[in-house]
């Protein structure tokens, strides 16, 4: 795994900060008031703290920004960073003063002087998170950023804020990681493999082969993956931290998607490696959960299958049957996740009899026309869930929209051969997706469908992440089960 900043907490140390190496960054608000500490750091680099945020430059900075001083004289550091930044920030300002630490930064160590500013922890997060860069692949992998500092008052509060939160990071993390790998390493036998050693974490894990899955019937995932050389499986991952009815998490996870017979355009196919992207947010969730000891019960179920076209591969026209027993019309083979989907959702809801259930895909490209690489499209058939979720998507800054359902977009799905067919056509496709996926969803389950496919890879950086996997919905569907599935 991309290894994260090491981030200690201690009290205020000026003479610290005077031998400290890599770099130095400091604390201030927008009105450029100095607070003890910043002042005797100030003397430290001759002044030259005082008058930068006395400078234009510091007027036009936005919170949460960086202003930086480089070789300071007088320090052993080779820049000082300054962070406009109020005593008492939100949530969202302080992840993003830490996140542009790190980019200043870099692979760099960070002594931060945050004395009297509120959420020292969360400044921290901000700096592990951005601080990402998947090199396993490259020859020579590199370092991982440099262990770093965060000087405040109440230091051992602050580090066991951190502990959590690091926790969180971990996920998002492992997310990344897999969303990032090839097929070539990442195949179906690897990714089961990895959700296996999270065992050491204190999670359950169950893995079921492709005997099993024609055992219980799941004719609709198993049609996706005839195709490959590669064995199609489930894997169950359960985290008990409390009793009671749990939580399912569903997670598409097919490890490369060609489109099958259905094939799909040769440009822009190299990022179907992200294909598995709902299956990676399953898994790094229940990451933290462990990690975190969450009092909550919580399963986690990934469908792994690889949609290859060949000589044994599904084709349009075919009719499947799916584990709940309904045939499905096989209309375009690159409307494959939510065939993987419907079994697994079945299966759980058989298995686990859950309090309530959310999937999550990279189902359409329909989404990203609508939502862009901005917002998850969120459908749901139970108003208080849907509402709990996108409350806690806004609380962690990972953005989420509702669209409808609604029974007139079933007409769409009508086959004359079976009992649905798996598209809809072209309009309202993220609907028609979600709608499809409805039908094996059991009566009085609460359920969300989260269509990920414009935030789980994106091609420039965001606030908490470089360009490339941004492990969205770790930290939203981590804040769902604290706020929602938690039990004191």
């Amino acid at each position: 795994m991309t290894d994260l900043r090491e981030i200690t907490f201690a009290d205020v140390d000026i003479e610290a900060l005077a031998g400290a190496t890599g770099r130095v960054a400091v604390l201030i608000p927008a009105e450029g008031t100095l607070s003890p500490a910043a002042r005797r750091l100030s003397r430290l680099t001759k002044g030259a703290l005082a008058r930068a945020v006395e400078s234009e430059a510091w007027e036009k900075l936005e919170v949460g920004a960086v202003l930086s001083l480089a070789w300071p004289a007088g320090m052993a550091a080779e820049g000082v960073d300054i962070v406009k930044l109020p005593r008492r920030p939100s949530v969202a300002e302080a992840r993003r003063a830490g996140a542009a630490l790190a980019k200043a930064a870099g692979k760099a160590g960070v002594t931060l002087l945050a004395e009297g500013t509120r959420r020292p922890a969360q400044i921290a997060l901000g700096l592990a998170l951005k601080g990402y860069a998947f090199t396993a692949r490259k020859s020579e992998p590199a370092e991982g950023p440099a262990a770093s500092v965060v000087m405040c008052k109440g230091a051992e509060e602050a580090g066991e804020a951190y502990a959590t939160a690091r926790a969180v990071a971990e996920g998002v993390f492992f997310t990344r990681d897999l969303v990032s790998e090839p097929t070539n390493v990442l195949g179906t036998e690897e990714f089961a493999a990895r959700l296996e050693a999270l065992r050491e974490t204190g999670l359950e894990v169950e893995v079921l082969e492709e005997d099993r899955l024609e055992e219980m019937g799941m004719g609709a995932l198993l049609g996706v993956g005839m195709g490959s050389a590669m064995p199609s499986k489930v894997v169950v991952m359960r985290w008990k931290g409390a009793e009671g009815a749990p939580l399912a998490l569903i997670g598409k996870g097919v490890v490369f998607d060609t489109g099958g017979i259905s094939l799909k355009p040769a440009a822009g196919m190299e990022d179907m490696t992200m294909d598995m992207g709902g299956a990676g947010v399953v898994s790094g969730v229940m990451k933290t959960l462990a990690l975190r000891k969450a009092k909550a019960h919580v399963v986690g179920m990934v469908g792994l299958v690889e949609n290859m076209p060949s000589d044994r591969a599904q084709r349009p026209g075919d009719i499947v049957t799916s584990m709940k027993g309904d045939t499905i019309e096989v209309i375009n083979t690159d409307a494959e996740g939510r065939l993987v989907l419907a079994d697994v959702m079945w299966h759980a809801q058989l298995s686990e009899k859950p309090a309530a259930m959310i999937d999550l895909a990279t189902l359409t490209g329909a989404c990203i026309i609508a939502l862009g690489h901005e917002n998850a499209a969120v459908f749901s058939n139970d108003d208080g869930l849907a509402a709990d979720f996108l409350a806690a998507a806004e609380a962690e800054g990972e953005g989420a929209w509702r669209l409808p359902l609604g029974k007139a977009y079933d007409d769409q799905l009508k086959s004359q051969k079976a009992d649905v067919k798996n598209v809809g056509g072209r309009p309202a496709g993220a609907i028609t997706a979600a709608q499809f996926l409805q039908r094996f969803v059991k009566d009085g389950t609460p359920w969300i469908h989260l269509d990920i496919a414009g935030v789980a890879q994106v091609s420039a950086e965001t606030t908490l992440s470089p360009k490339g996997a941004t492990g969205w919905g770790v930290m939203a569907l981590d804040r769902l089960v604290r706020d929602r599935f938690e039990q004191d």
